[in-house]
């Protein structure tokens, strides 16, 4: 028997807010792919700030955490730690960047699609290895998004201070 999701579940609108933080038309402002649009591969890959990740690490880093989110649905345990939290930037070109940008895109639109199609029955389910639910776990992966969203604006405008 095929599970129909209503556009007016827990599931899809919890889905909507994880694509608007991600994608565009968020209340808060820009979202991560609207703060990256004018991102070069020097601003990506630049440290203003001492001691903070660059653009570009913390692209990757979200694009790490959307695929623990989809494995974690899928029934996964997993914990990211090293360089699987934070993946090593590589040779900084513009088609390294642009790739890094577009696997990161398709990651989230995977977990969007996933998330939306999700029965809300699942969503008290405990997640596999932790002591919180679904429902707890994709609204921090919307708050995590937007953290780093933020830490990218101030990037931005550190690099274009230098």
């Amino acid at each position: 028997m095929k599970t129909t999701i209503s556009p007016n579940s827990e599931s899809f609108l919890i889905a909507g807010q994880l694509r608007r933080a991600f994608e565009g038309d968020a209340w808060h402002g820009p979202a991560l792919l609207e703060l990256l649009q004018d991102v070069d591969t020097a601003t990506a890959a630049a440290r203003p700030l001492p001691n903070i990740h660059s653009i570009w690490e913390l692209v990757l880093h979200i694009a790490a955490w959307d695929a623990v989110a989809c494995r974690r649905i899928a029934g996964e345990t997993v914990q990211l730690t090293g360089t699987a939290n934070f993946p090593v930037v590589p040779k900084p070109t513009a088609a390294a960047w642009r790739k890094a940008v577009a696997q990161t895109k398709r990651t989230h639109d995977a977990l969007v699609k996933t998330v939306a199609a999700l029965p809300e029955s699942r969503l008290r389910d405990r997640v596999p290895g932790k002591k919180y639910d679904f429902y707890h776990m994709l609204h921090g992966v919307a708050q995590h998004e937007l953290y780093h969203a933020g830490q990218i604006a101030i990037l931005k405008k550190a690099k274009r201070s230098e």
